[in-house]
């Protein structure tokens, strides 16, 4: 260790302020605006995620923590099993499971909410890459959810890897408008459908 000398410290001025990950930038945008800008981009922002066997409660907590509305679900080896977003966590799913497995709200774990992989729709990077923010507004309300992942791969043949994030209240925050997509209508349609079949 000798050949190693201790580095000159300073005070920190008054005023200093610290890097935070370029994100979205918080001005206003435009539907014609390019669509990453609007996306959180996990190539500069830490995704945040969750095991499937934590409760549900847990979920929540997180998301609060870190100011989301989805978590990734995922398993040891960092693979995607899903996503729980916050309208799963305080909507009807919760209660359903309750009803139809038993137990209490502390018993539910996020695998039991969640959407699962195999169900979830992703935009391309190349595609959005191209894309306008209106294009992904429009992508959101026919979808009719809050959220959109964007995945990418490296080389033809690799596995896809979630690149990005959109969310509706994001793009909403910086479009200065509400954008209106039937998560909650779809979710009560759901219940409706459970309940009679």
């Amino acid at each position: 260790m000798s050949e190693f000398f201790a580095l000159p410290p300073q005070k920190l001025a008054p005023g200093a302020t610290y890097y935070q990950p370029q994100q979205v930038s918080s001005a206003h945008v435009e539907p014609g605006d390019a669509a990453v800008r609007v996306m959180t981009d996990l190539k500069t922002v830490m995704a945040i995620t969750i095991g499937p066997d934590k409760p549900v409660d847990a979920a929540s907590e997180r998301m609060i923590r870190h100011s989301v509305r989805l978590l990734l679900v995922i398993d040891d080896q960092e693979s995607i099993l899903g996503l729980v977003t916050a309208t799963d966590i305080l909507g009807e799913k919760p209660l359903q499971f309750i009803q139809k497995s038993g137990g209490k709200r502390e018993d539910v774990l996020v695998g039991n909410i969640m959407t699962p992989q195999e169900k979830l729709e992703v935009l391309c990077m190349k595609d959005v890459a191209a894309a306008k923010v209106g294009h992904i507004v429009a992508t959101l309300k026919k979808s009719g959810r809050q959220h959109a992942l964007v995945v990418d791969t490296e080389a033809p043949g690799q596995a896809q890897r979630v690149r990005g994030i959109f969310s509706a209240s994001q793009i909403s925050k910086l479009l200065g408008v509400e954008i209106q997509t039937s998560e909650i209508a779809r979710t009560f349609a759901e219940i409706q459908t459970q309940l009679v079949g």
